[in-house]
């Protein structure tokens, strides 16, 4: 056993903020559809019908098998990409590997939710990244002999098909230029990403990172064949913690996280999602059954080192997001070496634990990094969501005598007095294990008083860009999140966006108004047009003769300092008297 780390987080330094997140999950395109997904209970498990399999390539003969399963986890709009968004030809988009379109657009995302572009972010830009297997270059492209002739074998693989481009790849169409480095670790693949971007970030490598993973099942739209003995569920169900669990299925998805010193993010004034407090990674070495196995020993280090380097006493963490395969063997081995790491003298049950992997299946080298998103959104919604399929805890693990309780109904995770901390949980074939401690985000500061009206500015590369994005405000308007104001909007639209050419801009005064008038095509609160080349000095408007009346600027001087300085310093130059 472990002994408990005191527990010093306040004064450990080298904290790392979550400033920003993006992924696409199975029936999940955003991190806030997943969230949804969660606060549900849901499983986004399809089931398909023998027609539909048929369509994606299925054979009759698998369809007679009783060994074979007719679910999967289905990726929205898998095959789309906004190749026009990135300056990539139609044919250099058909060649890229879905998992470089899916992590290139969630790459970009995250730094829009983080409010920073990259042009105007004084610092260098990190990512730490790895993706599944290239089964698309094999199933799509090997496949068609005409292409591998005309592009020759090396510029397939290069122009987005290996593995070893992943990262490369983003920094280059976005401009990052901090350290870019691709991560392969097998499932622990996306949180080993993460902690090699606090180290960066800690070392001073960089000064923003994003870290995460992708993989994408090709071909799509697809069930499985259940082997006895094998990692994949025969009922399309994963039962993490459950005595009757017997598996899992594989899905597709990408998380990417957009990280930050957390002195930093607190002095930028970021949004701060959670806080990472320590992380650790290592690997089992031989000490176990085999190569495939996991290993309570090794786990266990890990999580006890990551415990140790943010100073985190382990009676102090209320929540563990666990690997959670739902395996006869594999959970009671992860539930052990935990405990061995969590385990605290007089205290019992007292975390709650969990697995994303009962709703959206097993992402492989992005599950460690979807996790850490569920997490951080669980704190950003001050609620846990449920861990599904768990009736009779795991028989081969005495739950009553260790710090753990299955999470099997959402519950409040207000703010208190104490900080609510949590911890993620991963680990790969082969033996590389990874864990992260989670603290929640300081408290916002109070925000000052805001101006009446407010100006949301949006922008796009074409109309039809425009019109999707308008549609994207609306919706997040129309539900707004306790923490989302019109005036906070309104700042990040306008500085943390990077500008487009196709351009819409709306005054309102609060949400309810901004959706009502993003609603329509025209309203005379909503300006939309296109903007030229060049840079744009000052203009100066003036209204007709007989516009003017007095106290006309009176809002604007108590408002906009801006407005207030340069008008006292043209009244100073009015001669006196």
């Amino acid at each position: 056993m472990f002994s408990p780390t005191p527990d010093t987080a306040g004064d450990a330094p080298g904290r790392i903020a979550i400033i920003g997140m993006a992924g696409r999950f199975p029936d999940a395109a955003t991190t806030g559809e997943l969230w949804h997904l969660l606060k549900s209970g849901r499983e986004a498990t399809h089931w398909f019908s023998d027609e539909e399999l048929l369509a994606s390539g299925v054979s009759a003969t698998h369809l007679r098998d009783p060994r074979y399963v007719k679910a999967g986890m289905v990726l929205p709009d898998m095959e789309a990409f906004d190749a026009g968004f990135f300056g990539l030809s139609p044919r250099e988009a058909a060649i890229l590997d879905p998992q470089h379109r899916h992590f290139l657009e969630c790459a970009w995302e995250a730094l829009e939710d983080a409010g920073h572009r990259p042009e105007a972010f004084a610092g260098a830009i990190g990512v730490f990244a790895g993706c599944g297997m290239q089964a698309y270059f094999a199933n799509n492209l090997l496949t068609n002999a005409e292409l591998v002739e005309q592009v020759g074998l090396f510029l397939l693989r290069h122009t987005g098909n290996d593995k070893d481009f992943l990262a490369t790849r983003a920094s280059y169409l976005l401009d990052l230029q901090g350290p870019s480095i691709s991560v392969q670790t097998a499932c622990s693949t996306s949180l080993v990403a993460v902690h090699f971007a606090i180290q960066s970030l800690l070392s001073g490598e960089c000064d923003m990172a994003l870290a995460g993973g992708v993989t994408i099942e090709v071909p799509h739209r697809q069930g499985y064949r259940a082997a006895e003995g094998e990692i994949l569920s025969p009922d399309g169900h994963c039962r993490a913690f459950d005595d009757e669990a017997n598996g899992t299925l594989f899905g597709s998805g990408a998380g990417i996280v957009a990280l930050r010193r957390l002195e930093d993010a607190v002095a930028a004034g970021d949004h701060i999602y959670a806080v990472i407090c320590g992380s650790a990674v290592n690997n089992d070495g031989s000490t176990k059954a085999g190569y495939l196995a996991p290993s309570v020993e090794g786990q266990a280090r890990a999580a006890a080192e990551a415990l140790a380097v943010g100073g985190i006493d382990p009676g102090s963490v209320s929540y563990i997001e666990a690997h959670g395969t739902g395996t006869p063997v594999g959970d009671p081995i992860e539930l052990a070496a935990l405990s061995e790491a969590y385990s605290v003298p007089g205290l019992r049950q007292f975390c709650g634990i969990g697995s994303l992997k009962t709703n959206i299946g097993h992402l492989d080298t992005a599950a460690g990094v979807a996790g850490l998103i569920k997490v951080a959104l669980a704190m950003h919604h001050e609620e846990l969501p449920a861990s599904l399929n768990c009736v009779r805890p795991n028989g081969r693990f005495d739950f009553s005598a260790s710090p753990f309780t299955v999470v099997t109904t959402a519950r409040p995770w207000p703010r208190t007095g104490t900080p609510r901390r949590a911890a993620v949980n991963s680990l790969g074939v082969g033996g590389t294990n990874a864990h992260v401690i989670l603290e929640e985000a300081p408290a916002a500061p109070v925000p000052g008083p805001a101006r009446d009206w407010q100006i949301l500015a949006l922008s796009a590369r074409t109309a039809e860009a425009l019109d999707g994005a308008k549609r994207k405000w609306r919706e997040a308007l129309a539900d707004p999140s306790p923490d989302l104001t019109l005036a906070n909007a309104a700042f990040t639209t306008q500085t943390g966006r990077r500008a487009f050419p196709h351009r819409c801009a709306v005054v309102a005064r609060d949400p309810a108004g901004a959706c009502e008038i993003l609603a329509g095509h025209t309203h005379r609160r909503m300006g939309t047009g296109s903007a030229g080349a060049g840079t744009v000095g000052a203009v100066f408007m003036f209204p007709g003769g007989g516009a003017q009346y007095p106290g006309m600027g009176r809002d604007l001087y108590r408002d906009v300092p801006a407005f207030r300085e340069a008008l006292e310093a043209c009244l100073a130059l009015l001669p006196s008297g």
